[in-house]
């Protein structure tokens, strides 16, 4: 499994990232869209449910800290059941406007996972700092799940 960073050097509109994951699509799908497992990687999810339907809007929540309280709110652009999953990622209080999408394509040996959040605005430099850092480190947890489940 290897992730890679794709995100030219002097992007600050949008982060791009790769995993090449060895793990089949379904398996992969079923870990970005199924509320107990985002809330093992990634954020837990509001109310424990998704309506996986162009639109339909959702939330994150986590614990708040300085600056942030806590909340993602969502709503889904795109879905191509097994194939891309895009949704906006608002976060009020830090007024990021932003759209993540995620794309898989099948390889010989699982899934290469294409992780796109764009939409940053040049001022905010300190969210594209932190968002770089945050899907790197939520990939990591992403593949140990991956590895863990069935």
């Amino acid at each position: 499994m290897t992730v890679t960073d794709k995100t030219a050097p002097a992007q600050t509109e949008s982060l791009s990232f790769e995993f090449d994951l060895q793990h089949s699509p379904q398996k992969v799908w079923r870990a970005l869209t199924d509320p107990v497992l985002l809330a093992e990687w990634l954020l837990p999810v509001v109310d424990q449910k998704l309506d996986l339907a162009s639109g339909s809007a959702f939330k994150f929540k986590t614990e708040p800290f300085p600056g942030w309280d806590g909340t993602v709110h969502c709503r889904f652009v795109e879905i191509e059941a097994q194939r891309k999953l895009s949704y906006a990622w608002v976060v009020g209080d830090m007024e990021l406007d932003t759209v993540v999408t995620f794309t898989l394509t099948p390889t010989a040996s699982g899934t290469r996972l294409s992780l796109v959040q764009s939409g940053f605005k040049p001022s905010q430099k300190q969210n594209f700092g932190g968002a770089r850092y945050g899907w790197k480190m939520m990939g990591g947890k992403l593949v140990d799940l991956l590895a863990r489940i069935a």
